[in-house]
């Protein structure tokens, strides 16, 4: 099996693990968000010490990495508690398609903040992607929105914590990242859960536990990923979390997307592989000319 097979098949189980994170979290009932991202991350914090030990790495990283660690740690936390805001609130799969916007977000980023120049097809897609969003939020001034734009800034904050693992690069072990990342959000919500701790039944704890196996699945996988094969190659396969959430939603919560929502999934889609297409395309004609 080449890498780019294996890229992909740690993509797909990644995706599988992160949708199965979601339901987790969704069936853990009505439990304050901060309560289940804690949860989340003490999980994710205890696995990947035990990675760093292993290895004999360092628990926080290197001196000089400090500052970007702490800022991807600052966004990936806020990333993670709106995007469980959106899924306690929203249709499970219109609440992961709209975590989805990263990717493209990232490009945008990457654009202002690393000089990085978006072409013109990549360009394209974002306002494509973007249009894809509309369909899914279907904007009205009422509270009602509110949870569709946490789902929004959740894929913003994510892509945020996405440039900046791009400046991180090789220079920290991925498991070192992890375990600083949900280290430091278990340290910033654990005063949030004191205070407005919920007292929970045994399979709400099961839930949030699996929930956090699961989670870490999911970013091992796709950090192991893509160090198989550039990400522009096998990225496209990460969107199918939108189907395994789909199926989720529609045979454990009863949960059917609207036909608007589903228009959205495919535009957003589209937009992804139109992406995928163009780059692949660049690559093998760099290749050959």
């Amino acid at each position: 099996m080449n890498n780019r097979n294996k890229g992909i098949i740690l993509l797909l189980v990644s995706a599988f693990g992160f949708s199965l994170m979601a339901a987790f979290v969704k069936l853990s009932g009505d439990i304050p968000t901060v309560q289940k991202t804690l949860f989340r991350n003490a999980v994710s914090m205890m696995i990947a010490f035990g990675f760093v030990l292993h290895y004999k790495e360092r628990l926080f990283g290197k001196k000089e990495n400090q500052t970007y660690l702490l800022l991807r740690s600052s966004l990936g936390a806020a990333g993670i508690v709106l995007y469980f805001y959106a899924i306690d609130h929203l249709v499970l799969s219109d609440a992961d398609m709209l975590n989805k916007m990263s990717p493209f977000l990232t490009i945008v980023f990457a654009a202002i903040f690393l000089k990085e120049r978006a072409r013109l097809f990549q360009t394209v897609a974002i306002v494509i992607a973007f249009i894809g969003t509309l369909f899914i939020i279907k904007p009205e001034f009422s509270l009602q929105t509110i949870p569709y734009i946490a789902g929004i800034f959740s894929a913003v904050f994510a892509a945020g914590a996405y440039t900046v693992l791009r400046v991180l690069g090789d220079k920290e072990q991925y498991y070192t990242v992890v375990f600083y990342f949900s280290f430091f959000t278990t340290m910033v919500l654990l005063p949030f859960v004191i205070i407005f701790y919920e007292p929970m039944h045994w399979q709400q704890w099961v839930y949030l536990l699996a929930a956090g196996i699961f989670a870490t699945v999911g970013q091992f996988g796709i950090t192991v990923a893509y160090k198989y094969a550039p990400a522009k190659e096998i990225s496209i396969f990460f969107y199918s979390t939108v189907v395994y959430s789909a199926l989720i939603s529609i045979f454990l919560f009863g949960q059917i997307p609207d036909i608007w929502s589903v228009i959205g999934y495919i535009v957003i889609f589209s937009a992804s592989f139109y992406m995928f297409l163009r780059n692949n395309r660049e690559d093998s004609e760099r290749r050959t000319s």
